[in-house]
């Protein structure tokens, strides 16, 4: 998070000017860690010595996040600097190693869980206890979602 803006270094993107599968964990792990914690953009950013709304162009990918950057975060954080890359996929030609999963469905499951509106639903998700509710919350999204006309 060095405040370079995301298209600043070349080896760090893939072809398209999309940030580099590395970047996004990084930053997703960031979120997570902070929402686990109960940890504000402001309260993050008075830590570093930043404004919350650097820290929100962190969390966006509008700045990309640079090595001492990530290194005081994670002391912040209290986790190691390898915490942030957990779960990073193996990178050889520049794509994400996918396995098994058919093409996109990996990716969109770890950009939901990594939104900060991904990690809400399913942190209210688990807390409610009755399966039958559960399933009627699954059903009323199915059905939002599927009259908003998007797959």
């Amino acid at each position: 998070m060095n405040g370079a803006p995301a298209s600043g270094c070349d080896s760090c993107m893939l072809d398209g000017g999309k940030p580099h599968p590395y970047e996004r964990r990084a930053k997703g792990n960031i979120l997570v860690k902070t929402m686990l914690l109960g940890m504000s953009q402001e309260r993050l950013g008075d830590s570093m010595g930043l404004t919350f709304q650097q820290v929100q162009k962190y969390e966006k990918g509008v700045n990309r996040i640079g090595a001492s950057r990530l290194f005081q975060i994670s002391k912040i954080l209290d986790v190691p600097v390898q915490f942030f890359f957990e779960e990073a996929p193996h990178i050889g030609d520049g794509s994400p190693a996918r396995g098994m999963a058919e093409p996109d469905s990996e990716t969109f499951i770890l950009e939901f869980l990594n939104s900060r509106e991904g990690l809400e639903l399913n942190r209210a998700f688990v807390k409610i206890g009755d399966a039958k509710v559960r399933k009627s919350v699954v059903d009323l999204v199915r059905a939002l979602s599927a009259s908003s006309g998007t797959p």
